[in-house]
């Protein structure tokens, strides 16, 4: 049974590569955008408690599945039930050269423009990927995929994905 963790910047292509992977091999898909946040304005984190129990939820419903996402902290709750890992580690500018051309994404914005309105404020937080020092940071994600045990794979370029 496959159990992948999934992560990277923002635009590294974790969702696109966790749908291909969903599709091929018909694992369940956890997007840990869709569960880590307040129904706010503006956004607010959901607690860590409300967040894990929902991952744990999902890993106990489902034998095989791929979660994704950028947040080390929901990462590190999945990653001991996981059995691979992959770190997208694109970079930067071709992060900001996906988000340029990413389509809409319904499930995150009301409309298109609802989305491009809020495309500088995303390449300015994909810009700043290296030196943040946050659970969405280079760093936080270097540090789980040189700690995780299991079997592992780093994508740096686009071209190498499924």
């Amino acid at each position: 049974m496959k159990k992948i963790v999934i992560f990277g910047n923002s635009s590294s292509g974790k969702s696109t590569l966790a749908k291909t992977l969903s599709s091929k091999e018909g694992l369940v898909h956890l997007d840990l955008d869709a569960l880590a946040w307040l129904p706010t304005t503006p956004p607010q984190r959901k607690p860590l408690q409300e967040s894990k129990l929902e991952i744990d939820e999902f890993i106990n419903l489902n034998p095989s599945w791929v979660i994704e996402g950028c947040y080390s902290d929901l990462l590190d709750l999945a990653l001991p039930s996981s059995n691979e890992i992959i770190f997208m580690n694109l970079p930067v500018e071709q992060c900001i050269e996906n988000a340029r051309s990413r389509p809409w994404e319904p499930h995150k914005y009301g409309s298109k423009e609802a989305q491009d309105k809020n495309l500088p404020m995303l390449i300015d937080w994909i810009s700043q990927y290296a030196v943040r020092q946050d659970v969405f940071s280079k760093g936080s994600h270097e540090n789980l995929y040189g700690n995780y045990q299991g079997e592992k794979t780093m994508i740096t370029k686009r071209e190498c994905l499924i």
